[in-house]
């Protein structure tokens, strides 16, 4: 497919960008690492080399008070500048533009030396801020200034200005965060002063050339953010003071609203962008869940942005626009809005990655380049391990066979797409399926694997993966105990009244299947398109979002259809269920099974199965919970029972099959990938 609004040009003042798809912010922590800004060359050049015109870092503090974290990293010096250097040479040497987000943290940031327009803390930081005075507040504009400025003398074609998603400047410009009396407070005139100030500022000194980017808070998402009109007067203003483009900024990070999780359906927020791109002239970018072209070309035709802003996209494929443009959309790698390795690495201070690529970040270590002895390799298992080995080592030239005993590949990733929300593990399945076809490994599915069919390969990679742990109760052989995999897999239905033993990952999302198990009976509305009128309508229906932003900050009443079943969710653990869960989308589990009155419990001790139910004791109390159906989920055993049998040749287990606890795709995935790298 051609995709003609995403590859047209965009003529810019001073500048000619050669298609119409940016890459968006997005903080990796190599910006703080050791040799990090070499790293970051490296990573930003191959998405240049892979079509990206025009890439926006992520986040630089303009001061030490507006650092996210403590040796965040800052633009505030000549040294800081000179660090950049390397950067922004290795973009403009592989042909590619690159402008530096300048972000001050305000009141997010995680450390005491915060400060804001008012004292007041943040839900997600246990600092309290100084109220800055006015003399600080103009030391806070001189210091964007001068972070543009040394940008600037560091080769940076421009600047970001972070204004959005909760960080400083969005807290002055509404009354939830500034409650200052002064000039820089109470009117809306006041309040977006800040702003301003600083666009107009940088522009003065860094000239006309210069590009500048104001990412605006279009649907803050919280109440008392800003209404329709002030967001439009401010993006009006913007532009007056001397903005080249205005990026799309959609939710506070306090905000309990996803925005950019799996479960958001595709370019849910593109209309909010069309909005205030119908009231300026300058060019206005979108963001938030566009993975893929098809997806990208719709918002673009549509008329709803002039620009595409994604970053994790370009996390799990640097090659996307490139690939796009030749017509191999179907071997795009695609982000599939998990977060486990990009985001929920960086807040734990932690390298970003990807999970679908685990060289993201990492481009100066994990490479796989052509072996000078090919061997011949058997891969058993063609779940998230053995498919990926087999691709990151016949890319190095080994030839590959890849047994697998079921009739499809994919393994866990077969049950994973069912539940609702993760249906992009289907884009998933589809790249490795095809990655596999184009790289000619000879697959051998329905085929289970024994010893004698391996003698003739040098080596043998194990990526059997797990079956689900056996509970050992009396009762455990009633038919009303199921697994988890019998269940996802459609071999039984959900009963109207069940108990699900086990509340880690896999029982919240087999929870969540119950939930919505109509639902989940409906294949997705297409995995290369945007998502249908209807799903986008029930999504904001059930987070209380208002799209056409009427009500002030786009919130609205939730409206929840709740599901017509009793479901308990129960683990042996006294800590809350889900703490385990990861920290950018696990609230989001729990929220969505709390809306479905799901009761969870903790501490649990299972005594037996009966006609009756399931026979528990809990703080000491026993209790039969009266149910038709106890599902299951109490993790996972390794298939390891090839390896033993396997004489005389070089074995690597890999996957589920080398370790079953807390089992996830990400570290299969990248266990793979290291394991391809060295064979």
């Amino acid at each position: 497919m051609s995709y003609p609004h995403l590859f047209s040009p965009l003529v810019l003042p001073h500048w000619r960008l050669k298609n119409r798809v940016i890459m968006g912010s997005m903080h990796t922590n190599l910006e703080e690492a050791e040799n990090g800004f070499f790293k970051l060359a490296q990573f930003y050049k191959e998405r240049v080399e892979g079509g990206v015109g025009l890439i926006v870092t992520g986040g630089i503090a303009p001061n030490a008070a507006g650092a996210l974290a403590p040796k965040q990293a800052l633009m505030a010096s000549r040294v800081d500048a000179q660090n950049h250097k390397v950067v922004t040479q290795a973009v403009h040497q592989a042909g590619g533009l690159i402008c530096m987000q300048i972000l001050h943290a305000g009141r997010y940031g995680y450390h005491p030396k915060i400060v804001a327009p008012s004292a007041i803390q943040a839900p997600i930081s246990p600092f309290l801020p100084e109220a800055l005075t006015c003399e600080a507040i103009e030391q806070q504009i001189a210091d964007y200034v001068k972070a543009a400025e040394l940008a600037q003398s560091a080769g940076y074609d421009g600047v970001e200005v972070m204004g959005s998603e909760g960080y400083l400047i969005n807290q002055f410009l509404v009354a939830r965060t500034n409650q200052r009396t002064d000039e820089w407070g109470g009117s809306f005139s006041n309040r977006c002063r800040f702003a301003i100030e600083i666009v107009r500022r940088i522009r003065k000194r860094v000239g006309a050339q210069f590009i500048l980017i104001y990412r605006l808070s279009m649907l803050d998402l919280v109440e008392d953010g800003s209404s329709l009109e002030e967001v439009i007067e401010l993006a009006k203003q913007i532009e007056a003071a001397g903005a080249t483009l205005l990026n799309t900024g959609i939710g506070w990070h306090e905000a309990r609203v996803p925005t950019i999780a799996a479960m958001v359906p595709r370019a849910t927020f593109t209309q909010v962008t069309k909005q205030v791109k119908q009231a300026v002239s300058i060019p206005v970018i979108t963001s938030n869940r566009i993975n893929m072209p098809d997806t990208a070309e719709q918002v673009l035709a549509e008329g709803n942005a002039d620009l595409i802003s994604m970053a994790r996209p370009f996390l799990a494929d640097s090659d996307w626009i490139k690939k796009a443009k030749h017509h191999q959309t179907h071997l795009i790698n695609t982000c599939i809005a998990c977060n486990q390795a990009c985001l929920d690495q960086v807040f734990a201070g932690q390298l970003a990655s990807c999970l679908v690529n685990p060289r993201a970040a990492h481009e100066t270590e994990i490479n796989f380049y052509p072996s000078k002895t090919p061997k011949k390799l058997a891969v058993v298992g063609g779940g998230a391990a053995g498919m990926a080995f087999a691709v990151y080592a016949a890319e190095r030239g080994h030839k590959i066979t890849l047994f697998e005993a079921q009739a499809e590949l994919g393994g866990q990733l077969n049950l994973a797409k069912k539940i609702p929300g993760k249906a992009e593990f289907y884009e998933m399945l589809r790249y490795f399926k095809n990655k596999l076809q184009v790289l000619r490994v000879q697959l051998k599915l329905n085929y289970k694997a024994q010893a004698q069919d391996l003698t003739e390969f040098d080596e043998v990679i194990i990526a059997t993966g797990v079956i689900p742990r056996q509970i050992d109760l009396p009762g455990g052989e009633y038919p009303k105990v199921v697994s988890y995999t019998e269940l996802l897999s459609g071999q039984v239905e959900p009963a109207q009244s069940i108990a699900i033993i086990g509340a880690g990952g896999i029982g919240f999302d087999v929870a969540e299947y119950v939930c919505r198990y109509q639902n989940a009976q409906v294949a997705p509305s297409g995995t290369d398109e945007v998502k249908s009128g209807a799903e986008i309508e029930e999504f904001t229906a059930q987070w209380g979002i208002d799209l056409t932003h009427q009500q002030r900050a786009g919130l609205k009443p939730a409206k929840v259809e709740k599901m017509a079943k009793t479901l308990y969710l129960l683990q042996r653990k006294t800590d809350k269920p889900g703490a385990g869960l990861a920290k950018t989308t696990g609230w989001i589990h729990k929220a969505e099974l709390k809306q479905q009155g799901v009761k969870m419990l903790s501490g649990v001790e299972y005594q037996a199965v009966s006609d009756q139910g399931l026979h528990i004791v809990q703080e000491k109390q026993e209790s039969i919970l009266a149910v038709e159906q106890v599902i299951v989920c109490a993790g996972q055993e390794s298939l390891t029972e090839l390896v033993d049998q396997i004489q005389n040749k070089p074995v690597h287990i890999i996957g589920g099959a080398f370790k079953a606890a807390q089992l996830d795709a990400k570290t299969a995935i990248k266990q793979a990938a290291l394991l391809a790298r060295r064979i």
